[in-house]
């Protein structure tokens, strides 16, 4: 059943060198029909991991590169009046596309960054009134750069960061993978040989399986108590919303059917916690002098029990 998005990993993998992982959350992403935040600094595959997903279905691929002079209509299309035909027409903007790379969406200003919201969530898009559906599967990869803080940036506000399912900080290789790249990529460029192995078609076929796992009572509560707990922390102000809760478990549902099991395991929800936790929770004050993000999620998947992993039958 899975061999084909198998082979869809082993050959993105041999374009991205060394991001497995990343790989496998994307996957994940995909088959739960949710967006992705890549932190990561310029230079680190961005762009090739987007176009590779796009190649692999045999897809279409379209860039963003967001500065705070990219208007909502360079992002979702305009009415522009033709002066031959005397008519005005549409000029579909890059969002109408199965691959988008946001790249850098917080350098784009608010009112920009909120034209995304309706093409991610109800996956159309509004241009002078008109309602332009976009054909699924529809998968928006975007970006920004952890080192710039806030210098010609606009933060994503809660109600954005929200829309992705999540948030993945690539980093740097190691050094033997840094090795692999330089190799590889001084002979040839892997993205040329890389070929369509997974249909779209096969995506939302899959889309609809992860709908059918199982998930067991005990880990539905152990989810749900890793949710109420950033709600009732006391290092957090804002914690995971209803939305979350429901799109971390669906990602629980996909990682279970990319492990190729008709079930969810407390180890799929665990595994998944920082991905989706970190960018959706807001640190109180005295909370953000103390700690980081990072620790408070750690120490609230170490505060809630595991449950006793129950099986298929359970």
């Amino acid at each position: 059943m899975l061999h084909s998005i198998d082979q869809a990993k082993k050959s993105i993998g041999q374009v991205i060198i060394g991001k497995d992982e990343v790989i496998e959350l994307l996957f994940t992403a995909i088959l739960s029909d949710g967006h992705v935040l890549l932190e990561s600094v310029p230079g680190s595959g961005k762009t090739k991991l987007a176009k590779s997903f796009a190649k692999i279905m045999n897809g279409q691929f379209s860039r963003v590169q967001f500065t705070p002079d990219v208007l909502p209509s360079d992002v979702t299309g305009i009415q522009f009046f033709n002066p031959k035909t005397q008519e005005f027409e549409l000029r579909e903007g890059p969002v109408m596309t199965n691959v988008l790379l946001a790249d850098e969406i917080n350098r784009a200003t608010p009112k920009t960054q909120s034209s995304l919201l309706e093409v991610m969530e109800e996956k159309q898009t509004t241009v002078d009134g008109e309602t332009l559906h976009i054909a699924p599967p529809f998968f928006v990869i975007a970006t920004q750069n952890p080192v710039e803080g806030n210098h010609g940036t606009f933060p994503l506000p809660e109600a954005q960061l929200d829309r992705f399912i999540f948030k993945i900080n690539m980093g740097y290789p190691s050094m033997n993978e840094e090795k692999n790249i330089l190799n590889t990529y001084r002979l040839e460029e892997p993205i040329q040989e890389l070929r369509a192995s997974l249909k779209m078609e096969e995506v939302l076929r899959l889309r609809e399986e992860v709908k059918k796992i199982t998930v067991a009572q005990d880990t539905v509560n152990y989810l749900l108590d890793l949710v109420r707990l950033t709600r009732n922390h006391p290092d957090i102000d804002l914690g995971v919303s209803t939305r979350g809760a429901l799109v971390f478990m669906r990602a629980v549902q996909a990682r279970a059917l990319l492990k190729d099991r008709s079930y969810v395991t407390p180890d799929d929800v665990k595994v998944l916690v920082p991905y989706v936790f970190e960018h959706r929770i807001v640190l109180s004050m005295e909370g953000a002098i103390r700690k980081t993000t990072e620790q408070v999620v750690a120490e609230i998947i170490e505060q809630v029990p595991v449950p006793v992993e129950a099986g298929e039958n359970s």
